[in-house]
């Protein structure tokens, strides 16, 4: 679990008001205690009014809020078609993510906003080489967010196939089809691969810095300079 999340978590645990140890925080969590001494003292330096101590445990004193939120009709029908689009073209990690999106905003809202979304962004279909994607994704992600080096078996598009170690930047999705754009060790260079063509992918930890040159704003200057 991301620590985010982990973070946002703990806040829904202690909006009972009631005293929680560390010890059982830690449980529920399924970390250990020093974690949940670290992410206590987080939420403390951030603001959130949590009171307590090693030892002897943490209390919510005052209620925390999502701030409101006012969306317009059409904005309304945007989230929904982009979380109609994520959940056809897109993983399953992250098409569960859009529907658990789309539930928290959708309860927030008044009821008279959904007359015009019956129906709505339901027509949307995923191409052949967007499904076949759909398996190398949440490894992609992974990588791109933890900063590590893929090894990947590649097939080309001319039918050339070739192994790579790649420092994955970011991914891409062209309609028909998904790409993610690294920095290829082999070549020396940014690369796109095409991720349905992506026969295997190794990820052995080993993580990367961001080098001068061969970073994710380094290739977008190049691509808006071609």
């Amino acid at each position: 679990m991301r620590r985010t999340d982990r973070l946002f978590d703990l806040i829904q645990l202690l909006r009972d008001g009631r005293l929680h140890t560390a010890s059982d925080l830690a449980e529920q969590m399924e970390v250990s205690v020093r974690t949940i001494y670290r992410d206590m003292d987080t939420l403390v330096a951030s603001g959130i009014p949590v009171e307590g101590e090693r030892g002897v445990g943490y209390i919510l004193r005052a209620p925390v809020f999502m701030p409101p939120m006012a969306l317009t009709q059409v904005e309304l029908e945007a989230l929904h078609l982009g979380a109609a689009l994520v959940r056809q073209t897109a993983d399953t990690e992250l098409q569960e993510a859009a529907t658990r999106v789309l539930t928290k905003i959708d309860q927030s809202m008044p009821e008279p906003m959904f007359g015009a979304l019956d129906g709505f962004g339901k027509e949307i279909f995923a191409a052949p080489e967007v499904a076949a994607s759909f398996g190398n994704m949440p490894t992609i992600r992974h990588a791109i967010r933890e900063k590590l080096v893929m090894l990947i078996d590649y097939t080309a598009l001319n039918g050339r196939h070739s192994r790579r170690r790649i420092r994955p930047l970011q991914m891409e999705y062209w309609g028909r089809a998904w790409t993610c754009t690294g920095w290829c060790e082999e070549r020396g260079d940014f690369r796109v691969f095409r991720v349905d063509r992506i026969n295997d992918i190794l990820v052995p930890g080993d993580r990367f810095e961001q080098e001068p040159g061969q970073t994710l704003v380094d290739y977008l200057k190049r691509f808006e300079a071609s």
